[in-house]
């Protein structure tokens, strides 16, 4: 089977396509044949070494182990099944539950032995991957590729929106509201729990797609007043922020918030360090959240709200598995609204 790999820490050249063998399942799993595999930030980071290296770079503390084949985001159609799977299985077109965890449920994202796919596993860069039986879910649309979009970001942005308890009628502002995460907070916040959402976007020329998506407000994140600007539009301070950017919107963020508002994080993509007054969080009584990734539950209730048309697949661009190299670098540009999708024949 074709198969892409990431061969080590560094750039696109890393990425090697190969032949390999078709994995046969274990036991309890069964063999997928990926139709599609939506790109996220957490393999290109893994290979460009954000995370760090060697014994850091994964979920795991032994770290990463080269060569592995990334991709967490995937749907397809199960083909053959373990020994202890029911055959009926077989033929299911389906979406991967992206980690394994010994952690009673509620708490497997957080459990020490979480480990990942595409990173303590080989992923859905290739042909056909082999998973656990039990973590296989029906797909949620008829579409593969649209199916493919919700898994680790719709995960990540699902348990956000639950950690920060969103309420209807209140006001969360959402950055990096074109990617991946950010398109699916506005998605989440605004249709299914009911908030007035203000997106931050770069390209004010997206204005009319966040809107679509259920945004009341777009600002751009390159405004010289932009704290004034969201406080403005919002008539007073906003009730909490899910971020995915970081370091440079964290003391906007900090400013425009209500007392006892909350800040939930995700993501890095504008800095990864940032300058903290502390008097800003506790004059404030601002709770601080921390999240990625969520629970098996979370999983059913975000698949769920997609089958019922609740939250819309966004798509930028797909790839043929064999351009992995020009999806990654495309990925990394500026302006994309929502995912770029790997796609097998």
């Amino acid at each position: 089977m074709k198969t892409v790999q990431v061969t080590g820490y560094g750039d696109v050249d890393k990425l090697q396509l190969v032949d390999q063998t078709i994995p046969d399942p274990k036991e309890n799993e069964v063999l997928i044949k990926v139709k599609a595999c939506a790109i996220n930030n957490t393999e290109i980071w893994m290979r460009e070494g954000a995370y760090g290296t060697g014994s850091k770079s994964g979920w795991r503390p032994e770290g990463v182990h080269f060569p592995r084949t990334p991709g967490s985001d995937i749907a397809g159609t199960i083909v053959k099944s373990g020994s202890a799977v029911d055959k009926t299985m077989i033929g299911k077109d389906v979406v991967l539950f992206p980690f394994t965890s010994s952690g009673k449920s509620g708490f497997e994202h957080i459990s020490e032995d979480m480990s990942f796919i595409g990173s303590e596993y080989d992923g859905g860069y290739a042909e056909f991957v082999a998973w656990p039986a039990h973590l296989c879910f029906d797909m949620p649309l008829s579409d593969y590729t649209e199916s493919s979009v919700f898994t680790v970001s719709g995960l990540t942005a699902w348990h956000m929106n639950e950690q920060i308890q969103v309420q209807p009628e209140e006001t969360i502002m959402v950055t990096g509201s074109n990617g991946g995460v950010g398109s699916l907070n506005v998605q989440i916040a605004s249709k299914v729990f009911g908030a007035k959402v203000i997106a931050i976007v770069g390209d004010l020329t997206l204005e009319g797609k966040m809107k679509e998506l259920g945004a009341t407000h777009v600002l751009s994140y390159k405004s010289d007043n932009l704290a004034e600007e969201i406080i403005q539009v919002n008539g007073g301070p906003v009730d909490s922020v899910l971020d995915v950017v970081g370091g440079a919107l964290f003391s906007t963020s900090l400013e425009v918030l209500k007392k006892g508002g909350k800040f939930c994080t995700s993501g890095s993509a504008g800095g990864q360090k940032t300058e903290l007054d502390f008097r800003k969080i506790y004059l404030k009584h601002i709770t601080l959240y921390g999240s990625v990734l969520g629970t098996r539950e979370e999983f059913k209730c975000l698949l769920q709200a997609v089958s019922e048309g609740k939250i819309k697949p966004v798509i930028d661009r797909t790839f043929p598995l064999e351009e992995a190299r020009e999806a990654q670098l495309y990925f990394k540009k500026a302006g994309k609204l929502g995912k770029v999708v790997l796609i097998n024949s």
